[in-house]
């Protein structure tokens, strides 16, 4: 007999099938943003643009850095576990380069949101726009209309 553990999202109640929901967001947007503080950080930004051009060992690297060779290293891993680099080790060296895959992701999440910005901004100046060419809305009151305006119950 199947126990409530084997329950399909359907027959959740909508509070908990809403929270599940809500979590799976949130988890996504932690992923989403871990990749992105990783790639911002500039000492890990740095080694993005240093393995641009070709593959490169941890001492290579380091040379770049006034950091010791163990920071950079531990940079690199990051960048690794964010799927932003590969590396492969051949005798007592590390070498390192750009995973094509996990930066075209970063490229997407970046023009993603800056898509999603531009568009608000553009919304925005064009909303702005469109109050500028409005003719100003004058409201007449009682108090602002002449006696001729008023007529002749006034």
């Amino acid at each position: 007999m199947p126990g409530p553990r084997s329950a399909s999202l359907r027959s959740l109640t909508l509070p908990v099938a809403e929270h599940l929901c809500n979590a799976l967001v949130i988890t996504n947007v932690l992923v989403v943003l871990d990749a992105l503080e990783i790639a911002a950080e500039p000492n890990r930004r740095r080694l993005l643009h240093l393995l641009a051009s070709h593959e490169q060992a941890v001492g290579e690297l380091a040379a770049h850095f006034t950091v010791s060779r163990s920071a950079v290293s531990q940079h690199l891993l990051l960048l690794e576990q964010a799927g932003l680099v590969s590396a492969r080790k051949e005798g007592r060296n590390r070498y390192y380069r750009l995973d094509p895959g996990g930066m075209g992701r970063l490229r997407d999440l970046v023009e993603q949101f800056w898509t999603y910005e531009l568009d608000l901004l553009a919304s925005d100046a064009a909303a702005l726009a469109a109050q500028r060419h409005r003719p100003p809305q004058h409201h007449t009151t009682t108090s602002d209309a002449s006696p001729r305006d008023k007529g002749p119950l006034s």
